[in-house]
């Protein structure tokens, strides 16, 4: 009995990822559906890393398709492919690096810089190339984090080599200058020590390029969103009203600026008692939820307020790469997969693919 090609269709068409939220046609997934009498053979490509989630979808994939009628024999093949997307209108992004994403606060200390950390590891978990940019020229964190110190490399005493962590390239203020030195700047050194960090590093074939902004919407973030190509941004809150009120002063900015929100992360959501389990919301409940439905954006994840988190934090391992199989890094994976998933259905970009047009005499 002959399977028609249209029911295989149909079969993926009712499947719905749960990191794009939608189904694998409309997502443009499914890349080939070949079917020769009761044979059929099935090629997926998600355009976002899923290393941990290809094994499931395939399995999902099979075990659906093995309701079809009179099926043969069955072949499923799941792969993912990270490509470039659209920036700003006016900006080019940059060489070696596909994607820029922004993670950025209106207020301090919601524990973006441990958010935009442990999303790079989870990203580089999945099997992307990452790197990490730590843009807070005042207070740079990453390097504490990532158990690193230690001026960068360079041969030629312009261009920097990132140093890597856990297999993560990394660029911060903090490798160029003592710890305990303050960095009494004025807005324009600032901005241009973040130009310089973003376009004197010597990154290698980046997927993603995660920026950990400092709190609020002064000078780097402006010139963040005006002067580099930045394919989206994820808004790092508490369910806080304090902290939603300056979350939505962030996301307000980015939306100016014509830079796509990929979604919020609401850190914090819940205390789980390390003794007795008890699980309380210190900071409320549902503010992340409802921030969201305002302004038609995606929840991407809600993590725990864990002593663990902030304990690794500041060892220099942090949660994905020292419990990688616990219940926060696990958590963080959704979301580094959630947020990739959904930059996947904007865009692409297509810069490369027209040939610069140069007008001489001959």
């Amino acid at each position: 009995m002959a399977i028609e090609k249209a029911a295989v269709e149909n079969i993926l068409k009712n499947f719905i990822d749960p990191n794009v939220e939608t189904d694998l046609v409309s997502a443009k997934a499914v890349k080939k559906i070949t079917v020769d009498g009761d044979a059929v053979s099935v090629v997926v490509e998600v355009g976002y890393p899923a290393k941990s989630y290809v094994g499931e979808l395939r399995a999902e994939l099979e075990q659906r398709l093995r309701a079809l009628p009179g099926l043969g024999k069955l072949e499923v093949e799941v792969s993912f492919k990270i490509v470039s997307h659209a920036v700003q209108k006016t900006l080019k992004p940059l060489p070696n690096v596909k994607n820029i994403i922004a993670v950025a606060s209106g207020k301090g200390g919601v524990g973006k810089s441990t958010t935009s950390v442990n999303l790079a590891l989870a990203l580089a978990a999945e099997g992307a190339q990452v790197g990490i940019l730590d843009a807070d020229i005042y207070g740079p964190s990453i390097p504490t984090m990532l158990g690193l110190s230690g001026q960068p490399d360079s041969e030629d005493g312009k261009i920097l080599q990132p140093k890597l962590s856990f297999g993560v390239q990394t660029m911060s203020i903090g490798y160029l200058v003592d710890p305990d030195q303050p960095m009494i700047w004025r807005g324009p050194m600032v901005t241009g020590a973040l130009q310089q960090l973003l376009g004197q590093t010597q990154w290698h074939d980046i997927d993603y390029l995660i920026i950990d902004l400092p709190p609020g919407t002064g000078d780097i973030q402006l010139t963040l969103a005006q002067q580099i190509p930045v394919s989206g941004a994820v808004i790092v809150t508490t369910p806080q009203d304090i902290a939603l009120i300056d979350a939505q002063r962030g996301l307000g900015m980015f939306e100016k600026v014509n830079v796509p929100i990929l979604g919020l992360v609401e850190n914090m959501s819940l205390h789980i008692c390390s003794n007795c389990g008890h699980e309380e919301a210190i900071f409320g409940q549902g503010g992340g939820v409802a921030m969201a439905a305002k302004n038609g954006v995606d929840l991407l994840g809600a993590l725990p307020l864990d002593i663990k988190i902030r304990e690794f934090a500041d060892s220099g391992r942090p949660t994905v790469v020292a419990d990688p199989d616990g219940r926060p890094a696990q958590i963080y994976k959704a979301i580094a997969r959630k947020m990739a998933a959904k930059l996947a259905l904007r865009a692409k970009d297509f810069s490369g693919r027209f040939p610069n047009i140069v007008i001489q005499n001959t």
